[in-house]
């Protein structure tokens, strides 16, 4: 069985990337599977510095140790900042151990976004770089559009077919 790391890509407080990441959590762990999520509200700030590339931050190292070197998949929740990915998740994937963390794993990505396109040319340029460190990236890519509609007061999915959407999105990369 695979290990499966999701990743809230935002370092924003409260998002709807993160309430989204956690009901792919939920909807994962239902099936039986491992599954952990990484919210990038908890990068160490040195993640920002210089001083990353020129010696080892124990905090970011825990981090790999415990999210991204196990993990076999990985699943990206990534809302649209400015037409592509947030600068903190190009970040903590630049100052990564890439070889150890992300070659020869698979990914699934799911945008977010508060208007009609669903983070799609984010998922794209995300899609590059991925590809670029000899990731598999899944075809199933799904855009969530206007999330705030699709979102219920406790943060759950409440669109049916929305739901639906995703837990086929869900049954795909676990068979991939």
């Amino acid at each position: 069985m695979h290990m499966i790391t999701i990743i809230s890509a935002t370092n924003r407080k409260d998002s709807n990337t993160l309430k989204v990441a956690k009901e792919y959590e939920r909807l994962i762990r239902e099936k039986g599977r491992e599954v952990l999520l990484l919210n990038l509200e908890s990068l160490p700030v040195s993640v920002m510095s210089a001083a990353i590339y020129e010696e080892d931050d124990v905090d970011f190292s825990a981090i790999q140790e415990q999210y991204l070197f196990p993990a076999d998949k990985f699943i990206f929740v990534m809302p649209e900042y400015n037409g592509s990915m947030p600068g903190v998740l190009k970040m903590m994937i630049d100052v990564a151990d890439v070889e150890r963390a992300f070659y020869g794993k698979k990914a699934l990505m799911v945008g977010i976004a508060t208007g009609r396109a669903g983070n799609l040319r984010g998922m794209d340029h995300l899609t590059g770089v991925l590809n670029h460190m000899k990731m598999s990236v899944h075809y199933n890519k799904l855009p969530i559009s206007r999330v705030t509609h699709e979102l219920d007061a406790e943060g759950r999915l409440s669109n049916t077919t929305t739901r639906l959407v995703v837990e086929k999105q869900i049954d795909e990369f676990l068979y991939f």
